[in-house]
């Protein structure tokens, strides 16, 4: 097959977008390895309570200003949301930076800032998500959201691979201080992309009535609420991340570079899978192919669990990744062609809440189940997991076995 430029790249802004994340998200993906890592080395055992308590801190500031952030992206300027939202998160870096080169450095500390950056990234990410439809036409939106999973996965294979090679070689405080920089990309981005026009005529102000009309349009698009919490309960059962410190230090027995290629491999899947479906010009059956995606997700998770060689470990994770992206793509395109503009922001904070909460929680679970029966466990169980919660969703809604991907489109979005 030969490879053609994916039609989303061919809109000016969001190619400057795309490429601002690509360097943005590489940073903040060594950061979270790099979180990891330090969390473990400033434990004298292998405490999986300590990792998993990251994922609260991630999740808890989103669950509170999601709700804020999504009538805050449907009423004020997107672009303009974005610009303090990555400077707050830059700022954190370079605080997570400057306390570790200091000494001054706890566990307590990198939850505090991890919550600060999180409690950014609520507003982000509605803002950013939703802008995306205001940068390509509807047609290319499949597009658009396979290549920000190549830009996420990318950096989320260079990241944690870096990572590695940074802390054996620099010190634990220059990733912080890289990812800081990286946020600059963004910045940059958003400065040479210029004003970006949004359906401003039906804006809700940010208020309590607001968030609740975002959580009843999704109550009444079934295929909306589904494919969320499908999201939800296969990454909360099948979220072993802040285990990978341990399976890479004590039970594959490998070092800081070993532990950096487990943590990216993924998204290493991730990309192969995106690099795919964006030279699709249209995808057929995306209700099958989602549900499918989630069983692979589950059997790979079950695999890794078992693993007891790094090649095996290796070839697992990047199984789950490319279905994971498979997933995520489908998941993405429906929403966003699914929901008008004025209400898009709304829609996309309350899917934040699913979609970090599911590995963040998950995270949490892992390490509750990890200190009781071990991590292994933990992981197959939680594969285990993911596939009997996809066939109760599906029991509830199987009409996603029957979604196309060609149903009618609820509103247009502006081309470049």
């Amino acid at each position: 097959m030969r490879l053609k430029i994916p039609p989303a790249l061919r809109h000016r802004r969001y190619l400057y977008l795309w490429l601002g994340l690509l360097v943005s998200i590489a940073g903040s993906q060594m950061q979270i390895a790099a979180l990891h890592w330090h969390i473990r080395v400033l434990t004298d055992e292998p405490d999986p309570l300590a990792l998993g308590g990251i994922g609260l801190a991630r999740i808890l500031p989103v669950i509170v200003f999601s709700f804020l952030g999504g009538p805050v992206a449907d009423t004020f300027n997107r672009r303009r949301i974005l610009f303090v939202t990555q400077s707050v998160m830059a700022l954190t870096a370079l605080a997570l930076a400057y306390l570790t080169y200091s000494g001054q450095i706890t566990i307590w500390s990198i939850y505090l800032l991890t919550a600060l950056q999180a409690a950014a990234v609520a507003f982000d990410g509605p803002a950013r998500q939703a802008m995306v439809p205001n940068l390509v036409p509807a047609n290319d939106l499949p597009s658009a959201f396979s290549m920000s999973s190549i830009a996420m996965n990318t950096g989320s294979i260079v990241g944690p691979t870096l990572a590695g090679v940074v802390i054996a070689t620099l010190g634990q405080e220059y990733t912080y201080f890289f990812n800081a920089v990286s946020f600059l990309a963004v910045i940059l981005a958003l400065i040479v992309m210029g004003p970006v026009a949004q359906d401003a005529h039906k804006a809700p102000g940010v208020n309590l009535r607001a968030a609740i009309d975002g959580m009843r349009f999704i109550a009444s698009r079934p295929i909306i609420l589904s494919s969320m919490l499908l999201d939800f309960v296969a990454t909360f059962f099948a979220s072993a991340n802040t285990m990978m410190p341990i399976v890479a230090k004590d039970l594959l027995k490998v070092s800081e570079i070993g532990y950096g290629w487990l943590a990216s491999a993924q998204s290493i899947g991730s990309v192969i899978a995106g690099l795919v479906v964006s030279q699709v010009s249209k995808l057929r059956r995306q209700g099958p192919l989602l549900l499918a995606a989630v069983t692979v997700f589950g059997a790979a998770t079950i695999l890794f669990g078992l693993a007891d060689s790094f090649s095996l470990a290796m070839q697992a994770l990047m199984l789950m990744g490319a279905a994971d992206a498979l997933s995520t793509i489908i998941r993405n395109t429906i929403r966003q062609l699914q929901t008008p503009d004025h209400i898009r922001g709304r829609m996309t904070s309350i899917n934040q809440i699913f979609f970090q909460g599911g590995p963040q929680l998950g995270e949490v679970e892992a390490g509750l189940v990890a200190a009781l029966f071990g991590v292994p466990f933990a992981i197959v169980s939680g594969g285990i997991g993911c596939i009997l919660g996809m066939l109760l969703i599906l029991r509830k809604w199987p009409q996603l076995l029957t979604y196309n991907g060609d149903e009618p489109i609820l509103a247009g979005v502006a081309s470049d």
